[in-house]
């Protein structure tokens, strides 16, 4: 299934090993070794990254990885981990040079829609101090913070967010 969100964003749901899934989780995790440590990742650091946190479980049925492009151009990506009570929001990543153009927002209404129609009726998340960014958007779309719900290494700030069915789709 295929979803156009917004003017110029389009999602769809694809493997994790799928060739535009890899070059967006790589870099995406890219990007999270280089905030972590504030500096250039090292030879090998990405790679034993992606072992230590694997996203083969963004697919059926454990959850969804969600591709998204911006008009012909790779944009970012976001994932779903089905839990029992919940949807797990994971792997947010908008590519640089999309980001400001509303790609987060996107990637959001996407994965909401997405776990509202899996039957979820909320959506949560844990994300790190440093990434600020994240942690406005989330806020910025309803999200609320909650105290710990998991217990993972990197994890600093819980989020979640109660989806409704409305006119519109999720809210």
């Amino acid at each position: 299934m295929t979803t156009a969100v917004g003017a110029r964003w389009v999602t769809a749901a694809v493997r994790p090993d799928h060739p535009d899934a890899t070059v967006l989780l790589r870099e995406y995790m890219t990007e999270m070794v280089v905030r972590y440590h504030c500096r250039p990742a090292r030879p090998g650091e990405v790679d034993a990254a992606l072992a230590e946190m694997p996203s083969d479980d963004l697919a059926y049925p454990g959850g969804v990885l969600l591709v998204a492009h911006r008009g012909a151009g790779l944009a970012g990506c976001a994932g779903l981990r089905w839990q029992a009570e919940f949807a797990e929001l994971t792997r947010v990543f908008v590519r640089p040079a999309h980001r400001g153009t509303g790609g987060g927002a996107a990637l959001l209404a996407a994965v909401e829609a997405r776990a509202l129609a899996a039957g979820a009726a909320r959506i949560r998340l844990d994300t790190r101090s440093d990434l600020v960014e994240a942690r406005a958007l989330y806020a910025r779309h309803g999200y609320v913070e909650i105290p710990a719900y998991s217990q993972g290494p990197y994890a600093e700030h819980w989020f979640e967010k109660r989806l409704t069915a409305g006119p519109q789709g999720a809210k």
